[in-house]
């Protein structure tokens, strides 16, 4: 498997390992820690999919990391 997609797995771990946690009400949307998570594997994605150039996804998971950064922001102010 090429780096850019084991670094592509681990983000997408990631964030589908945030998304069940709160599924099952595990870990709250509002907490930092689903907000780290949601970052981390969205830069991991999103830095995959820089790799391989395919541009749809690296705007998706920017997106994706500047939405889960504004609320974490907020919490430590």
């Amino acid at each position: 498997m090429s780096l850019s997609s084991w670094i592509g797995s681990a983000g997408v771990t990631i964030l589908l390992f945030a998304f069940v946690l709160n599924l099952l009400k595990k870990l709250s949307p509002h907490s930092s820690a689903y907000l780290l998570m949601n970052i981390i594997g969205a830069l991991l994605a999103g830095i995959s999919s820089y790799m391989i150039e395919f541009w749809p996804f690296v705007i998706l998971e920017s997106v994706w990391v500047i939405a889960s950064l504004i609320p974490l922001l907020k919490k430590t102010t």
